[in-house]
């Protein structure tokens, strides 16, 4: 968190986990007149998207203008976000998550995204949770990982959406790909101890005549 000597509302959180490319920013909402104090933080910290949960207090404009895009996902103070909030929310995510990947193999620094809502301490360290939750943290360390680095994020039934409402819906590439090799990968070791057919019965069988065994052996292969 910083104020470096600025007349910011609140200090800025930044949420930076070691298995995420991207990163994350928790903010209070900025107004016209202290908007050019934040400008010099998401320039610091390299924001490329501004998300907005509460209406707006300033012109996108300002931010536009400085190829930062500016997304309005205003839901319930004190509430959770409902579905379609959450989708948009998600896609914002999974398109700067590969655009971070890309900026950690060629070494450049990694985008981040700020959050704000009027005190940032419900409805955007909510989406910020829920990023972490889809990139494989659990419900409850990510809650617990927002809330030691600011103090005061999330309410009751925000915790209890979280913990128990919340279902992932994006899944892990690596991870489907990871066990697609495995099963793939056991399948043969199954196939080749049976006997050829998987069914762990060919042991039991008599073996084919020879004029058939070749043409047996190429169907399975």
């Amino acid at each position: 968190m910083s104020r470096n000597g600025s007349p910011l509302g609140r200090m800025l959180t930044s949420v930076d986990w070691q298995n995420s490319p991207l990163h994350f920013l928790i903010l209070d909402c900025p107004t016209e007149s202290t908007l050019d104090f934040y400008m010099q933080e998401f320039v610091r910290l390299n924001v490329v998207a501004v998300v907005r949960c509460c209406q707006p207090t300033y012109s996108a404009t300002r931010l536009t203008d400085r190829n930062i895009q500016v997304l309005d996902l205003p839901f319930k103070d004190g509430g959770v976000p409902p579905p379609q909030i959450v989708r948009e929310w998600l896609q914002l995510v999974e398109k700067n998550k590969q655009i971070a990947e890309t900026a950690q193999e060629e070494g450049t620094p990694a985008p981040t995204i700020a959050v704000h809502c009027v005190a940032g301490l419900g409805r955007a360290p909510v989406l910020v949770a829920i990023a972490l939750i889809e990139m494989g943290m659990k419900p409850l360390d990510a809650i617990e990982f927002i809330r030691e680095r600011r103090r005061g994020a999330f309410n009751k039934p925000q915790i209890a959406y979280l913990l128990d409402s919340y279902k992932r819906t994006l899944k892990p590439k690596s991870a489907s790909s990871n066990y697609s090799l495995l099963r793939s990968s056991l399948g043969r070791v199954f196939k080749l101890g049976s006997g050829g057919n998987g069914n762990g019965s060919a042991s039991n069988k008599p073996s084919p005549p020879p004029s058939t065994a070749g043409s047996t052996l190429s169907q399975q292969t």
